[in-house]
């Protein structure tokens, strides 16, 4: 970014009894979005959101009680980000910023053409206070949020909202504009948590003081929203001298859901016999990697399985070597137990060495602040070992880390399918994707191609979907690793469809977002690496 220092006039205004000593205002490259900013004499700081003049967020509190307004310096920025994988291949980075001196701390903002973000810089030591950031929108939305692994809240108008919300928060203005509320580059400290008081328009921030950016998207459509990168954008690039050009995201066969389907006198388990069958057939369909679940090293909460040493770990060896002469890379499960358990940094490296694909991390304990701090721990050893990372059960929100992390493929930030022993319903679907996939990319495990799921080990009950509307989900899901549950002799017999999964090569070239409405529908558009376009659409 090129950076300037430029002149600001700060007057004296006055409204009731009410005196600011500054207003800085920072508007979109393109001219719609205007982030304005007041500093009250007292030191009290508002934020203001209005697109094309119309109020979207009115005059809100923000920052800490106590500051000084000393100054502002602006940059603009107008560069491409290439990431290793994502929803297109060239990201336009354009944005204005303005970093207002306030004393005991700054407050860094930005306005992006699809959003605006700003966050706390604390050159000293941070702030005892609470932070009294809230967003008072300018009218009676109606708002979806998070709601873990089951179906989201929501629609409900913000006048109804009472108590704690998670983010992402997907909002509808009266006008029929777009925003999202969500968090990104969470360094450290408890992840976003927003609360509501009944009766009001209001959301402010629960969680405790961090230096994350708080984000508000932006767009005409909510497929506007989806197609955004804001969130990676506001992360820090990899880390200098790492390398992440082994990177391949792609489909991915997975062995829980197979186990205990049977076909010709032959049985699907969780062991080497099956594990041979997925990696023939992913190999045949350029199908990128096989991942094995729960209980190959022991019983997963036990806490005598040793993931290096416990249960099946000979087949493991054996499978991994076997995928390398078919080009197909081998996951592994850890459970939070045997990472603790067991020394993480070797478990880790000693997969790295075995020539392991990635890591699936399942039941992470810990408060939220805990749990952030150990996803990026694991994060950054996975990356050092050359393994993709995914973390399930209950995970951290993802806040832009494959800019940072191009190894974090994917995330069960969301109810996935079948997962949980719940079923899947379709406008579940339909409102995940515009609600906790704007987070980043999303572990969600549809494409079944027998939809009575007969025989199953685990939760053997029919789903609520189609064979199209499976084939669809697949595409429409943005991530590094799309996990497909079923058996290869089920997708034989749908050839259409195993064309349409074969064909979903990554990295994606492009990606748009054709129409849509939260909760009704999704049409959308993939170009693959090869150059071909895909679209899918589910309802």
């Amino acid at each position: 970014m090129k950076v300037s220092r430029l002149s600001l006039l700060i007057t004296a205004l006055f409204s009731g009894s009410t005196a600011f000593a500054a207003t800085v205002a920072v508007e979109s490259p393109d001219g719609h979005l205007k982030l304005t900013i007041e500093v009250a004499a007292d030191g009290a700081v508002t934020h203001a959101l209005a697109v094309d003049g119309k109020p979207l967020i009115s005059p809100s509190p923000v920052g800490f009680a106590g500051g000084r307004f000393a100054g502002v310096t602006r940059r603009e920025g107008n560069s491409v980000w290439r990431p290793v994988w994502g929803k297109r291949s060239v990201v336009p980075d354009r944005c204005r910023e303005a970093t207002l001196n306030l004393g005991s701390y700054q407050l860094q903002a930005r306005a992006y053409d699809d959003g605006v973000a700003f966050r706390y810089v604390f050159p000293g030591q941070k702030p005892t206070g609470a932070e009294a950031t809230a967003f008072n929108f300018a009218g009676d939305y109606t708002a979806w949020y998070y709601n873990g692994e089951n179906h989201n809240l929501g629609p409900e108008k913000l006048s109804s909202a009472n108590g704690k919300r998670l983010p992402v928060v997907t909002l509808k203005t009266d006008d029929g504009d777009y925003l999202a509320l969500h968090e990104a580059d969470l360094p450290e400290g408890e992840p976003l948590l927003l609360e509501a008081g009944q009766g009001g328009t209001s959301l402010r921030i629960a969680s405790k003081l961090s230096a994350s950016w708080r984000v508000v998207m932006f767009g005409r459509t909510p497929g506007a929203l989806v197609d955004s990168h804001l969130i990676e954008l506001l992360n820090p690039l990899p880390p200098a001298g790492m390398d992440f050009s082994w990177v391949k995201p792609g489909v991915t066969v997975w062995d829980w859901r197979i186990n205990g389907a049977k076909v010709d006198g032959f049985r699907y388990e969780m062991s080497l016999p099956s594990w041979k069958r997925m990696v023939d057939f992913a190999a045949e369909n350029r199908i990128a990697h096989l991942v094995l679940d729960a209980n190959w090293y022991g019983p997963e909460f036990g806490h005598d399985s040793d993931p290096v040493k416990g249960g099946k770990v000979d087949q493991v060896r054996e499978i991994i070597a076997y995928g390398k002469t078919k080009n197909v890379g081998v996951w592994l499960y850890l459970n939070d137990v045997g990472g603790r358990k067991f020394p993480l940094e070797e478990t880790l490296k000693q997969y790295g060495e075995w020539g392991a694909a990635g890591v699936k991390y399942g039941f992470m304990n810990g408060s939220p602040e805990e749990k952030n701090r150990r996803t990026r721990l694991i994060t950054e050893l996975c990356a050092k070992n050359k393994l993709l990372c995914d973390f399930h059960d209950g995970p951290v929100h993802p806040y832009g880390q494959m800019r940072t992390w191009p190894n974090a493929v994917t995330r069960e930030f969301c109810q996935a399918q079948l997962d949980g022993h719940k079923v899947f319903q379709p406008r579940t679907f339909v409102t995940s994707v515009f609600v906790n996939m704007l987070a980043g990319p999303l572990d969600m495990n549809n494409g079944l191609a027998d939809l009575t799921q007969a025989g199953r080990v685990d939760h053997d009950v029919p789903v609520p979907s189609t064979l199209t509307a499976e084939a669809a989900r697949t595409l429409i899901v943005f991530s590094g690793a799309t996990i497909i549950p079923d058996i290869p002799e089920n997708y034989r017999k749908h050839p259409e469809l195993l064309r349409f999964l074969a064909a979903q090569q990554m990295p994606w070239r492009e990606s748009k977002t054709l129409a849509g409405e939260i909760g009704e529908y999704i049409v959308l558009a993939r170009q693959a690496a090869d150059g071909n376009w895909l679209v899918g659409a589910a309802t």
